[in-house]
């Protein structure tokens, strides 16, 4: 796995092309104002890589739909030990999940876990750790926001053990601090690689337009 270690992680960088990270703020009385603020927690597949454009990754897609003010910090090769220094309990203003605290959203959407496939079972006891130790500090700091975990996406048929281990220890975690929870996101875009980018690793717009649909629908069933 260490081509694809490489492939989905250092070689894009771990804070490239994020596009909505750091937006202006609207102006008081504005709609966007006055919008419920929702904070992504993720890798290369809520910044949208793979995309022509990041108008058409599925966390923008959803947001627009909804009137939604999106602050998506997500990057690339990014998992809860991947491409992170330091580890929690540490939490610089660099981390994603400092930003997205320093958001005061309303919501929280964590799509994390992909990227920690590639460190197991290595790094097991660091992953689960950093999982526990994340959602304990999401809730602390933002005890009045609703936090939705999703499933950590997987990107190929092939689905090695340390896929439904990740899972486990994300749901655990959630159901802990009373996320909710959305399943089967892992398998969204399986059998279908014409949903691929060329890269062969992350969706293009059909790929994401597919789990722009999914999404809807699970946030549908959460009442959002």
């Amino acid at each position: 796995m260490s081509a694809l270690v490489f492939a989905l992680g250092s070689a894009f960088g771990p804070r490239a092309n994020r596009p909505n990270a750091n937006e202006p703020a609207p102006a008081p009385g504005s709609a966007a104002a006055t919008a419920p603020v929702v904070a992504f927690y993720g890798d290369s597949y809520t910044l949208g890589t793979g995309a022509s454009d990041p108008a058409n990754r599925w966390s923008t897609v959803i947001c627009a739909e909804r009137g939604w003010t999106e602050v998506n910090p997500s990057t690339n090769g990014l998992g809860f030990v991947n491409h992170r220094d330091p580890l929690p309990p540490a939490y610089p203003p660099s981390d994603e999940v400092s930003e997205v605290i320093a958001a005061q959203p309303d919501i929280v959407v964590i799509t994390m876990g992909l990227n920690d496939n590639f460190s197991m079972p290595g790094r097991a006891d660091a992953i689960q750790a950093a999982i526990t130790a994340d959602f304990d500090r999401l809730r602390t700091q933002l005890p009045d926001a609703r936090l939705i975990a999703v499933e950590p996406f997987w990107y190929t048929d092939e689905r090695p053990d340390s896929v439904e281990q990740i899972i486990g220890w994300v749901h655990a975690a959630a159901d802990r601090v009373g996320a909710d929870w959305i399943p089967g996101a892992s398998r969204w875009i399986e059998h279908h690689p014409e949903w691929m980018a060329d890269d062969g690793l992350h969706p293009n717009d059909e790929g994401y337009a597919q789990m722009s649909s999914r999404m809807d629908a699970a946030l549908r069933d959460l009442g959002l």
